[in-house]
């Protein structure tokens, strides 16, 4: 039985195996974060309109488009909330298990821009330092500023 289901994949070739394997796995969103730098090491972040009123306080976050590479959402994302423009560096996280979604995050460091908040989505964007965060930070946000597994 094993040799003749392999001998249908083969023959089934390309687009068709494409299809069939999309239909038979779980299908994600991918949540990417910047953990975001200034030269002197502060970090950005923002206090978000949308999420919970207890939480506000996050890094630039938000999903990745249909296939775009992680680190330009970083990019996006930081230009779309903040009006700065970033580099992206080291992957400090990469986890599944969240329901359907998948967590990414990346280090960053501030390159330019000027700060201009998209009132939307945003609040506030403000530099802290690490050892200085606000009350009402999400604390998985909080472990990739101190660089700590949660």
């Amino acid at each position: 039985m094993k040799k003749l289901v392999a001998r249908l994949w083969h023959l089934l070739r390309g687009p068709l195996q494409w299809r069939i394997q999309w239909l038979a796995h779980a299908k994600f969103m991918v949540g990417v974060t910047g953990v975001v730098r200034d030269a002197d090491g502060n970090v950005l972040l923002l206090r978000h309109r949308l999420w919970r009123k207890d939480r506000p306080w996050g890094l630039p976050t938000g999903y990745a488009d249909k296939g775009e590479p992680f680190e330009e959402t970083v990019v996006r994302e930081v230009r779309e909330e903040t009006g700065l423009d970033v580099r992206v560096g080291e992957l400090v996280r990469l986890r599944s298990g969240y329901r359907l979604r998948v967590e990414v995050a990346y280090e960053a460091r501030l390159v330019g821009g000027t700060l201009r908040i998209d009132p939307f989505e945003i609040l506030e964007a403000r530099w802290f330092r690490p050892d200085d965060l606000p009350e009402g930070l999400q604390e998985s946000h909080r472990l990739l500023i101190e660089r700590r597994p949660d």
